[in-house]
């Protein structure tokens, strides 16, 4: 996803979509709300208390009993410990339903991606994907929980306190409060700034994250060519750009917070003045400006409060705002609203005038391409690189859907039946193996889950794979490594070979299948792929044509379509493409 498509949002549209997983937490959530309420009782009474002290002090010293003071003492004692068993709540349940709400966007954001089709990743990086899912949503967490009890204590601390300094002084109460608008317009354009900051981080470090992914996962070929020095030279670049950012952001957040002291003194400077003059002339008496003092730094505090939150609220938002760019993501290949399970009966796949061009940058690789793969037959395609062999295979399990033109099995239209069962239906061997972090055991048995220890050992067998597994330290519950590492290229071709003899398909697409494979293991494979392909379609792409010379029909396919078709006998009879390709001549030549 470049950053040209990426959507704006607005505050109310994020905070709109984020409601619904807010929401579904609203107990807690309005339990948390109630807690918070209590925890503004101390701040709200121990004016009126210091108001009544001095009141009583200076108007009837009399009445100023030790027992008035106990009585005093011990309802803001009660008014504590109520205080901080609503703060403990706050701070367990308060945080634990913004976990709740983390791990179901979480879920949605995963459960999204899983979704979305091959342009996506070709197109995006790994580290940013990452980050928007960890990271970003962590802060989302925090958001959760104190974004409502923020505005919720400050709404009640902000109404009680004009209330209580309206009746000691509408008029100074006016004059106080004529400043917090002024400061919340400052605060919302210095905000904006702020927030864009955040999300421009955000964005630099996913690149990070993807150029430390990128140059780690290379590191063999990186030490092979000595490009130790160039791949720090890349980081370092990234790194600096990264603190270049941050240090726009830090001068972001200090001059919103700036903006807020200078408020607070231009609030509590009206006071003085304003307050000394009307105790002056008696307007005022002196518990009272006490109380308006103590009321009005509480209302100060509160509003701080606000804006040192407003870090938090920006990343948070930020948080959303990336979440959502993943959710607004379409998935462009997805069941049909009509579409059936795939029924597979002979096996039968037809191409009817396919046209494919890959929608990033509109490359066109099939153009009305006409073929027939009968029932059971074992299917080669041949040809250079880049003649379209690797995406015709893709277009079957509609990991890209076409262009123009209709792929069928037996009769039935790919795009209307589910993808589950279609994609069920077929096992695929890829060039690029990809092993997945955990044991050999559980690698073999991805496409079957459920699968017996027995039917995993057969399967590795048929593959050629059980002889090196037994050798290996702890058999099939040895560690692979992260992608495999652990093993070499030739095992790991020999794992997933078994993943498709334990799936047993009744479709077959070998890419390279026995590409990584010494001579002796590439024979074994062959005899182990020819005996499962029996009585399966399969259609298998090749650049080593000796893997192929005893398919039924050989495909040559070239950035014209396809050039030549026949067995192996008689393309080289033909003395074309074909011919050409097995006795390596250069087209040139």
């Amino acid at each position: 996803m470049t950053r040209t498509k990426e959507k704006q949002y607005s505050t109310g549209e994020l905070l709109k979509r984020f409601s619904p997983y807010l929401f579904k937490y609203k107990k807690m959530l309005v339990f948390d709300l109630c807690c918070a309420a209590l925890t503004t009782l101390c701040d709200i009474t121990l004016p009126r208390i210091m108001s009544a002290l001095t009141n009583t002090a200076m108007n009837n010293a009399a009445a100023l009993t030790v027992s008035l003071v106990l009585k005093l003492a011990g309802l803001y004692a009660v008014l504590r410990l109520i205080d901080a068993a609503a703060y403990f709540y706050m701070s367990s349940q308060g945080h634990i339903m913004g976990v709740h709400i983390e791990t179901d966007m979480r879920t949605d954001a995963f459960d999204h991606l899983e979704r979305l089709s091959d342009s996506y990743y070709a197109n995006t990086k790994i580290g940013q994907v990452m980050g928007r899912i960890t990271s970003d949503l962590f802060d989302v967490t925090e958001f959760a929980h104190h974004c409502p009890e923020e505005f919720f204590i400050a709404g009640i601390k902000i109404l009680v306190s004009f209330i209580i300094l309206s009746q000691a002084s509408i008029t100074l109460t006016l004059i106080i409060f004529a400043c917090i608008p002024v400061m919340l317009i400052v605060s919302i354009k210095l905000n904006h700034r702020f927030r864009k900051a955040t999300k421009e981080q955000r964005r630099q470090i996913g690149e990070l994250n993807a150029r430390v992914e990128d140059s780690l996962l290379g590191e063999k070929v990186v030490k092979a060519f000595t490009a130790e020095e160039m791949e720090i030279a890349k980081f370092n670049e990234g790194n600096q750009k990264f603190k270049a950012i941050k240090t726009e952001r830090y001068y972001a957040m200090a001059n919103y917070s700036m903006s807020t002291r200078l408020f607070d003194g231009l609030m509590y400077v009206t006071t003085i003045i304003a307050g000394g003059l009307f105790l002056v002339s008696g307007r005022i008496n002196a518990g009272d400006l006490v109380a308006y003092i103590l009321y009005v730094t509480t209302l100060i505090a509160t509003i701080r409060r606000i804006v040192e939150f407003a870090e938090q609220f920006s990343s948070g938002i930020t948080g959303i705002e990336r979440f959502l760019e993943i959710m607004d993501t379409p998935i462009d290949i997805k069941d049909a609203e009509d579409a059936v399970p795939l029924e597979v009966k002979d096996g039968h796949i037809v191409f009817d005038h396919v046209t494919f061009e890959y929608p990033d940058d509109h490359n066109r690789v099939l153009h009305d391409l006409c073929l027939d793969i009968k029932p059971g037959e074992n299917l080669a395609l041949v040809g250079e690189s880049g003649g379209g062999k690797t995406t015709l295979a893709s277009l079957i399990p509609r990991f890209y859907d076409t262009t123009s033109g209709n792929i069928l099995i037996d009769d039935q239209n790919i795009r209307q039946v589910t993808l589950k069962s279609l994609r069920s239906a077929i096992g695929i061997v890829q060039q690029d193996v990809y092993l997945f972090s955990g044991t050999v055991a559980e690698n073999i048995a991805y496409g079957k889950p459920d699968a017996t220890r027995e039917e995993i050992i057969h399967a590795a067998k048929l593959a050629g794979a059980d002889a090196f597994i037994n050798e290996l330290k702890d058999g099939y519950d040895s560690y692979v490594g992260e992608r495999g590492v652990k093993l070499s290229g030739g095992q790991k071709q020999r794992i997933s070979i078994a993943r498709v003899f334990l799936k047993n398909p009744p479709i077959l697409l070998l890419d390279e299948a026995t590409s990584a494979l010494d001579n002796e293991s590439e024979i074994l494979i062959e005899q182990s792929l020819a005996d499962l392909s029996v009585g399966r379609t399969t259609l298998t792409i090749a650049h080593r044509l000796t893997t192929i010379r005893n398919a039924d029909r050989i495909i040559v396919l070239g950035k014209n379509g396809i050039e030549e078709e026949g067995n192996h006998e008689q393309l080289l009879a033909n003395k074309g493409t074909y011919y050409r390709l097995w006795n390596g001549i250069s087209r040139n030549a």
